[in-house]
């Protein structure tokens, strides 16, 4: 078994590269379906609804969706599912969305692109920022004062220990 940063490297490569596949189908659909009043976020336990411009979610091949308040929480999620959903398997993953910032439509989470450590907080404090293009991001880096710009595959849980 591969351990260390380079190992988790090479698992998160190989997984995204089994979601594109399973979610590309669920994106040229249309939007994600929207969380109720009801859904909270596995990770929190916040209310989700509360925070529209920030909601996040994973969308299942069984049709169920898992909302978040965060593109972070997400993360949390995705990256140790046993822990927040046992049973769930990253393979019965259809779709990742976030809402891309500018815009606040959502977006393919693995075509977005993510801002580390700028000066803007979602419900949860710091925050991953989705954007939609790379020029986006680098700008919103420089006016936020941005540590990095991180696309799915770079997002480890060592990038989401440093937003806690």
């Amino acid at each position: 078994m591969t351990g260390g940063a380079q190992g988790t490297r090479i698992r998160v490569a190989a997984l995204a590269a089994v979601l594109l596949a399973a979610g590309t189908a669920l994106a040229e659909r249309g939007d994600p379906p929207q969380p109720s009043q009801r859904d909270k976020c596995p990770v929190c336990g916040m209310f989700v609804y509360k925070y529209p411009d920030w909601i996040a979610e994973i969308v299942f091949d069984d049709g169920s969706a898992v909302f978040f308040d965060g593109a972070k929480d997400l993360f949390k999620f995705f990256l140790d599912m046993g822990k927040y959903s046992p049973g769930r398997d990253k393979r019965a993953v259809a779709g990742i969305f976030v809402r891309e910032y500018y815009n606040i439509q959502p977006m393919d989470a693995r075509k977005a692109y993510f801002v580390t450590g700028s000066d803007v907080y979602g419900p949860m404090g710091h925050e991953l920022i989705p954007l939609a293009s790379l020029e986006d991001a680098r700008t919103f880096l420089k006016d936020h004062k941005g540590d990095a710009v991180l696309r799915f595959e770079e997002i480890s849980p060592a990038v989401i220990r440093e937003l806690d």
